[in-house]
């Protein structure tokens, strides 16, 4: 089992759920984070951590389509173990519908 990061991270960004991971598994796009399978260990310390509640475990049925999505994207974006700053209007966009469609960016975001 690992966990994966959700379109309801899409333009949130928060990033609570960077500090508490222990192996840094964490990558960043310019308007999301995912979770780079093969390094997560399953400790779930993440999932409690995310205002937006968009990392869940890849074993519900909603998880299986974001698995390939944060495999990918966490082979090409930079890893980050800190906190940054959440953009300034994420919580206008906490709970939108259909996020992936209108407004995933494959871009990197910035690193450590």
């Amino acid at each position: 089992m690992t966990y994966v990061v959700t379109e309801a991270c899409i333009k949130c960004k928060y990033q609570d759920c960077i500090e508490v991971c222990p192996v840094d598994c964490f990558y960043v796009g310019e308007n999301m984070l995912v979770i780079h399978p093969d390094e997560c260990i399953d400790c779930g310390v993440c999932e409690p951590e995310c205002p937006a509640e968009a990392i869940l475990p890849d074993t519900e049925s909603e998880a299986e389509k974001w698995l390939e999505l944060n495999r990918e994207y966490s082979e090409k974006w930079p890893n980050i173990t800190r906190k940054g700053e959440p953009p300034e209007d994420a919580d206008d966009w906490d709970g939108v519908e259909g996020k992936f469609e209108k407004y995933f960016s494959a871009n990197p975001g910035q690193g450590d």
